[in-house]
């Protein structure tokens, strides 16, 4: 044996509490029954131990009770039974006293448990005490989001709040985050909502109000509805006015971006597990763009065997970037799925977010963004174009482009307003001017110059360029996603900037990528294609329609 452990059992032994009363072996043994019901419930059906909800403090304490009395029992030497208990458990004379003081006490009352220093039982923590948790949570409140362990010591450690609870100093960093769980708060990172950045700028607004909802609610009544009742989910059908209009199915397009070493973070993680090394940063990248309704889900057409979402490599080198070029070939693709007799009584509208690729008008559109005041030559930057359509590109890898006439406005009572002189005149070719397609509106712009930084935006009549900028025309350009639809009978209603949580696919990228996240982890292209779309077509439509 150790020398200091001679020395400690030495010293136990030489130990002498004067005792009162020194409790009997059965008043020890009945004592010991109590304490294994605390310390090792059983459920109310006598099967199996429930959790017995004693604080670790008092649960140590109450094992070294029972740890005691056990030996007292077995020797009947009460106070050589609590020294070599203290010499078991690793104290010394302290605990020895403490013990039989402990033991003597729940002897005479079995329900005299410990108390701690304050007088609260051990057997709750004081955070329980209903006025100090709402003083707590009211003083969270106060702080805001970022709450700090430090501001609760120094909220708790002020005189009249000590006073107010039996606090006799101030309490521990550890306690306070015991505290703080028993009020419902945990570290973590914090859940991320919805970005709603921009939502009540003064364009969105008025596109908001003026443009989107009023369109949406024109179609809203010929549209199917799902209703969530008892968990399961119930048809509505559309309350479309008359027989002649058909069902409207609304498709929601967008793109999104899965990444090879996307996993998920939060695991069960055994104690003995080890760093492993892993790639760095989020690996090969896959865009998905695709339809979808929560009529029909994907949009595909109803054997399966043809599908409009397309997977798409971005990147140089690769596919390069999902441009406008591309978004059009993507909607003629799902407009061509669409007009096969797939669906033949159903208006289908396609709802697009307000991105500037889907957002891009034709070249030579009307704009008064450069429009010069004066007459003179003057014409838009178009690309210039090979036989195939396609964009030529110069030695310096940038689009070779061309001056091209803007395009003709029209009046109010929508008569054609030409913007270029006409054959002999004697400015013939040349573009007139702001000042003269104003003048030719009716306008006064005397004085008046191209472009004033100063004004109030609300002001519309403080110089040629802002004037043109709220013409019906100009305003009322369509963009050429609106325009190839409407050419094949197809309607478009883009979202509100800003307003992603109205787009139905978005939540279905979220399922998605849930589901991705639990897939291994693979650095192969190809797998990373196929995670991908089995993770997309596990998509439920029922989900779609909550």
């Amino acid at each position: 044996m150790h020398p200091e452990a001679h020395r400690i059992s030495d010293a136990l032994a030489t130990i002498h509490v004067p005792q009162p009363t020194v409790p009997t072996v059965p008043q020890a043994q009945s004592a010991l029954a109590d304490l294994e019901k605390l310390l090792r419930p059983l459920w109310t059906s006598g099967q199996g131990q429930r959790p017995n909800g004693l604080t670790k403090s008092l649960e140590r304490r109450l094992t070294w009770m029972e740890y005691f009395l056990r030996a007292y029992v077995d020797s009947g030497a009460w106070t050589a039974a609590a020294n070599k208990t203290a010499m078991f458990i690793g104290r010394g004379i302290y605990i020895s006293r403490k013990l039989r003081e402990w033991s003597t006490a729940f002897i005479l009352d079995h329900k005299d448990l410990l108390l701690s220093k304050y007088g609260v039982s051990w057997t709750k923590l004081r955070i329980n005490d209903k006025d100090l948790k709402s003083e707590l949570v009211t003083h969270f409140q106060s702080l805001g989001k970022y709450v700090t362990a430090a501001a609760i010591i120094d909220y708790l450690a002020q005189p009249g709040v000590m006073w107010r609870y039996g606090l006799r100093k101030k309490i521990s960093l550890a306690t306070v985050e015991q505290w703080m769980a028993g009020c419902g708060f945990r570290w973590t990172v914090a859940h991320k909502g919805q970005y709603v950045d921009g939502h009540e700028r003064g364009d969105v607004v008025a596109f908001r109000q003026n443009k989107f909802l009023p369109s949406w609610y024109a179609l809203e009544l010929r549209m199917w509805n799902w209703q969530v009742v008892e968990g399961k989910v119930v048809e509505e059908h559309p309350q479309a006015p008359g027989d002649s209009q058909h069902t409207v199915v609304v498709w929601f397009h967008d793109k999104s971006t899965f990444y090879a070493h996307d996993r998920r973070k939060k695991r069960w993680v055994h104690a003995s597990e080890t760093p492993t090394p892993q790639p760095k940063g989020e690996g090969l990248s896959l865009m998905v763009a695709d339809f979808v309704s929560a009529d029909y889900g994907w949009l595909r057409s109803p054997d399966g065997t043809k599908s409009a979402r397309i997977l798409f490599h971005p990147g140089k080198g690769r596919d390069g970037y999902f441009s406008n070029n591309e978004t059009i070939r993507h909607v003629e693709k799902a407009m061509a799925i669409l007009e096969k007799h797939y669906y033949p009584n159903e208006d289908h509208v396609f709802i697009s977010d307000n991105a500037p690729t889907h957002m891009k008008r034709p070249e030579d559109s009307l704009s008064a963004q450069n429009m010069p005041k004066g007459c003179r030559e003057w014409g838009v930057d178009v690309p210039v174009r090979d036989a195939g359509g396609q964009a030529v590109v110069g030695p310096n890898g940038k689009v070779l482009t061309t001056k091209a006439r803007i395009a003709n406005g029209s009046f109010e009572d929508g008569t054609l307003q030409e913007f270029y002189w006409p054959a002999g005149h004697q400015y013939a070719g040349k573009f007139k001017g702001m000042v003269q397609i104003l003048t030719e509106r009716g306008f006064d712009v005397v004085g008046l110059r191209a472009q004033c930084k100063q004004c109030e935006p609300s002001v519309t009549t403080c110089f040629c360029r802002r004037i043109l900028f709220n013409q019906p025309d100009f305003i009322n350009v369509e963009t050429v996603l609106e325009s190839t639809c409407r050419a094949r009978g197809f309607h478009v209603i883009f979202l509100p900037k800003f307003h992603c949580e109205l787009n139905l696919i978005e939540q279905c990228w979220g399922y998605a990528k849930q589901i991705y996240r639990c897939y291994p982890p693979s650095s192969k292209e190809s797998k990373l294609e196929a995670n991908v779309i089995k993770a997309l077509d596990s998509v439920p439509l029922d989900s779609m329609r909550k």
